[in-house]
Order: structure tokens, then C-alpha cells, then sequence
């Protein structure tokens, strides 16, 4: 398997990463914030009506956080430690919504003392706790989609409720002296399958009609979440491909006259401006005869790879050596057996590769500091420089 770096970066931005590289121990992760910000022009070109709330659980870093705050983004926070940092560096509490639908009361009302007046629900013990820890504030409710089997990190389940129960809600919501403002989903990150944004604005469309012919209750947003694709092994349709799609959907269901639209990519924003680089600590076979080698990175799933569970995000690899390649099984360095990234899905790296050369992980920008663990092992947390 080779990698050409151009298909992920410009040809010159690779070469000031690597060269950038060299000059540092790994490992280590590289962010490249014009990428982000190109990344972001894109989204907005692509979506010019609807409102952009960074999903700031994708990568916290202060830097990307200025940086699209300077870019006129909007924030989608999961706790108040996100916030705190959000707000530290100067946005407005009009820009923020509370969107994780698992959360204390206590911290409801930390919000909502900081300023901030839009929240994801999807129960009603939680809604009761909106209304008594953040009176008077807009909720939008988070249904259940399908798309669990096209997307590559799955988000159903554990999140959302069905569209009767969402009726309930909002119904109830009402009742309680708070605003029904909207409607999320989201698709699962990663999703590769345009069509099931589909089928979850059609479920949003009966929900509005629903509750204005019926309750008397009218809708005003449509919370679409995230789901677009980064740039990994697997190939996804371009960005304006799927922008052209989704709003088709949105005005086959709701014409012209669209209601607010808020969008919460993550990935998609920050992904393609990460590489990981790694050392290779060892390279061993398991038998005299065993045909498959056995290839110790410095990183591993405790250290900013845990999408690899389930070899479920399949990160694009880039060595410099060259010649001939073997399929290998990719390991990271801690005593733990659950730290392989990639044994059933055969990565082929040159058979010359050997002890102390280094790996770039390419689309490492999402979900690798953030999940990078603080001291398994007594590893310390993945260094980040930002270019």
C-alpha cells in the first residue's frame, strides 16, 4: 500500500510539516491551522444559509478554538471544562449551545449563569432540569436516526429519542415555560452515505408539521449535527457533493422557505490538518515461519489512536522508505493486548522498515489529543505543535 501525501496536503505544505518533523522526538502530533481555516471557508461556501457550531470535543486546543472563533464560528459544547475554555478566549455566550444530552443539573445552571440559552435534550428527566436550572431557554430535541452501518464511528443509541417521544417533549417543554425551538439528529461521524440525511429530515419535517397542526407549536431550527467526512483510506464523495444532496432534501421538504439550519462538524474541520508521527520501536515475527511481521509504534489506541478500535477509522500511513511492501500487523507500545490498531485490515509497509523509522499518520487532526490518555503505562499525554 503507498500513500501519496499529495492526496492529502498541498505539495509544499507537506514538505514544511516534515521538515518541521525532523527537528523533534517522537511522538508527537502536527496541526496545520491554515488547513482549518480552508477547511472551514469550505463549509460555509458550501452551506452559505446555515449556522456552524464546532463540535469542540473533536480537538479543545485553545489555538483552534481562536482560530475559528476569529472565522465567525459558532460552538457545540459537551461540559462546562469546554466552556470554561470556550469562554476564556472571548465568545460570546450567544454563540455557544449546551448540546451533549447527558448532564447534571448543577452544570445546566453553570451554563445558563454564564449566558448561554440553547440546549440539546432528549429525555424528560433532563428537560424538567433545563426548565428548572435554565428557565425561559430555547431546547431542541435530539431524535434517533439510522446510518449506525454506513458510518465509520457510529452514533446511535446512546444519543436521541423517537419522534413520538420527541412530540412529548416538546409538548411538555411548553408546559414548563421554555421555548421549543428545534429539532437535531445526527447521521454518525464519518458517514459515507449521503441518503441517510434523507430519511432524518423527513422524520424532522413530520415532527414540525405534527406539532403546528396539532399543538400549535412552531418549530424554528433544524440542528443537522455532523457526520462529513475526513480524508482517510476509504474515499468519500467531496464535500459540495454532499452540501448539493442535503439541500436538496431540506427543500424538497421545506421549500424555499428553510428554517434556521445549524450544522456541528467536527471532524470534518480539523481532521485533515493533523499528521502523527510515530517511531517504530519493533519489528518482530511470532515464528520461525510465521509470514506476517509485527510492527511496535511509539503510539498506540491509549495515546491518541483509539478510533482504530474495531479498525473501525482506518488512518492513511506515510514512510519514507521505499520498495517492496508486506502486509503487517500494527501495534502500539503499552502492555495491553487490546493495543493493536490494525490486524484484520492488512496495512503493507515496506519489507526494508525497520527499528527508529518513523510512521506519519495522516487525517490525525480529530479525536487523537482528545483521547489521548494522560499516564497509561506512565506514557505522558500526545505533545500537539500547532503550524
Amino acid at each position: 500500500m503507498k500513500i501519496n501525501v499529495e492526496d492529502y496536503f498541498l505539495p509544499h505544505t507537506f514538505e514544511r510539516l516534515k521538515e518541521f518533523a525532523d527537528q523533534h522526538e517522537t511522538p508527537f502530533l502536527m496541526i496545520d491551522k491554515q488547513t482549518i481555516g480552508n477547511a472551514y471557508d469550505q463549509l460555509t461556501a458550501c452551506f452559505p444559509f446555515a449556522k456552524i457550531h464546532y463540535a469542540v470535543k473533536a480537538n479543545p486546543a485553545t489555538e483552534v478554538i481562536e482560530l475559528l472563533r476569529d472565522k465567525g464560528s459558532n460552538f457545540d459544547i459537551a461540559s462546562i471544562y469546554e466552556l470554561d475554555k470556550v469562554i476564556n478566549v472571548g465568545v460570546d455566550p450567544e454563540r455557544i449551545s449546551y448540546g451533549n444530552t447527558i448532564k447534571k443539573a448543577r452544570d445546566v445552571r453553570y451554563f445558563y449563569e454564564k449566558g448561554v440559552r440553547l440546549y440539546a435534550t432528549d429525555s424528560e428527566a433532563d428537560l424538567r432540569n433545563i426548565a428548572k436550572a435554565a428557565p425561559g431557554s430555547k431546547i431542541y430535541v435530539r431524535i434517533l436516526t439510522e446510518g449506525s452501518t454506513s458510518a465509520d464511528w457510529p452514533l446511535s443509541r446512546k444519543f436521541g429519542c423517537n419522534p413520538d417521544m420527541a412530540l412529548d417533549l416538546f409538548i411538555l417543554a411548553k408546559q414548563l415555560g421554555l421555548v421549543p425551538y428545534g429539532v437535531s439528529f445526527h447521521v454518525g461521524s464519518q458517514q459515507r452515505d449521503i441518503d441517510v440525511w434523507d430519511a432524518a429530515i423527513s422524520k424532522v419535517k413530520v415532527i414540525f408539521e405534527r406539532l403546528k397542526e396539532e399543538d400549535g407549536i412552531t418549530l424554528r431550527m433544524i440542528n443537522m449535527g455532523g457526520g462529513f467526512p475526513a480524508n482517510y483510506l476509504q474515499r468519500t464523495n467531496s464535500l459540495e457533493t454532499y452540501a448539493e444532496e442535503i439541500i436538496r432534501f431540506l427543500k424538497d421538504d421545506f421549500g424555499d422557505e428553510l428554517p434556521e439550519i445549524i450544522l456541528e462538524p467536527g471532524r470534518s474541520l480539523v481532521a485533515n490538518a493533523g499528521i502523527l508521527v510515530s517511531e517504530v520501536v519493533l519489528v518482530a515475527r511470532k515464528s520461525r515461519t510465521s509470514v506476517e511481521r509485527w510492527v511496535y509504534t511509539d503510539v498506540g489506541k491509549f495515546s491518541g489512536l483509539i478510533e482504530t478500535t474495531d479498525e473501525s477509522i482506518k488512518f492513511p500511513i506515510w514512510v519514507e522508505s521505499q520498495g517492496e511492501v508486506e502486509e503487517v500487523v500494527i501495534a502500539g507500545p503499552t502492555c495491553d493486548s487490546a493495543d493493536i490498531m490494525y490486524e484484520h485490515y492488512k496495512y503493507g509497509l515496506p519489507l526494508n522498515l525497520a527499528i527508529e523509522d518513523r510512521l506519519y499518520w495522516l487525517s490525525t487532526g480529530a479525536y487523537t489529543t482528545s483521547y489521548s490518555s494522560v499516564e497509561f503505562n506512565g506514557f505522558p499525554s500526545l505533545k500537539t505543535y500547532f503550524l
